[in-house]
C-alpha cells in the first residue's frame, strides 16, 4: 500500500474484527519495532505497551470496557445523539452508535488487545501541558494501527475503559506510575478492505494566520 492509502483508509474496526482467527504475537511486534520510531518528547520515550492475550485477561478487561462503554452509550454525548438536526450526519452517527455497542459486548473475544501506556517517574500525572505528556505516546499508538493496517489488521481507539483505568490497571498487575493511554483491540477483519470516510472539506476547518 501507498502511505496515502493506509492513512486514508486505517479506520476504526469494530463490527468486522475476526474474533475467531487468531493473531501470532510475532505480527504484534513487528507492528510495535515501528510504532517505536514515532517522536518522543526530549526522546524521552517512556511509552510501554501491554499486550493481552490470555483469554482470562482479555474477558476481564473487556468486561471493565463493556461497563463503561454501557454508561457512554446513555450519556448525552453518545456518538448517536450527536448532529440530530443533519439527517445524513445523524444516519452515519446512529451506525458509529450501533458499532460501538457491538464492539462493547464483544471486546472481551477480541484476539488481542494492545493498551498503550506512559511510565512516569513520580507516578501522578503532573498538572499544566497535557498535550506534551500524551504527545510522547500517542503519534507511536496511532504508528502501530498503521502498521497493523498494511499487515491486514484491524483496529479501533478507545478510551472508554479509562473511567475505570484503576480497575484494568489491577488486572493487568500495572504499577502506580503507568499511566494508560487507549485500548486497542486488534484482530484480522471479515470482509473486504476500506476506503476513505467521508470528511469536512478542508476549507472548513482551516485558518490560515488567523481564526477568522
Amino acid at each position: 500500500m501507498s502511505a496515502e492509502t493506509v492513512l486514508t483508509t486505517t479506520r476504526s474496526v469494530r463490527r468486522r474484527l475476526d474474533l475467531d482467527r487468531p493473531v501470532g504475537l510475532a505480527l504484534v511486534r513487528e507492528c510495535l519495532e515501528i510504532a517505536l520510531q514515532a517522536p518522543s518528547g526530549s526522546n524521552a520515550q517512556r511509552w510501554h505497551f501491554v499486550v493481552v492475550t490470555d483469554p482470562g485477561q482479555r474477558a476481564a478487561v473487556g468486561a471493565v470496557y463493556h461497563r463503561a462503554c454501557e454508561e457512554y452509550l446513555r450519556s448525552p454525548g453518545a456518538a448517536g445523539t450527536l448532529f440530530a438536526d443533519d439527517p445524513d450526519r445523524s444516519r452515519v452517527q446512529k451506525r458509529v452508535h450501533a458499532s460501538v455497542e457491538h464492539l462493547a459486548t464483544t471486546m472481551g473475544r477480541v484476539p488481542v488487545l494492545v493498551i498503550p501506556c506512559l511510565r512516569l517517574s513520580g507516578g501522578a500525572l503532573p498538572a499544566g501541558n497535557q498535550a506534551g505528556i500524551w504527545g510522547s505516546l500517542l503519534p507511536a499508538a496511532w504508528s502501530y494501527m498503521l502498521a497493523a493496517r498494511t499487515r491486514g489488521l484491524g483496529t479501533a481507539w478507545t478510551t472508554l475503559h479509562l473511567t475505570y483505568e484503576r480497575e484494568v490497571a489491577e488486572i493487568l498487575g500495572l504499577p502506580d506510575d503507568v499511566h494508560q493511554g487507549a485500548l486497542i483491540p486488534t484482530a484480522y477483519y471479515t470482509g473486504q478492505g476500506f476506503k476513505p470516510a467521508p470528511r469536512q472539506s478542508v476549507d472548513e476547518v482551516l485558518h490560515v494566520d488567523r481564526w477568522s
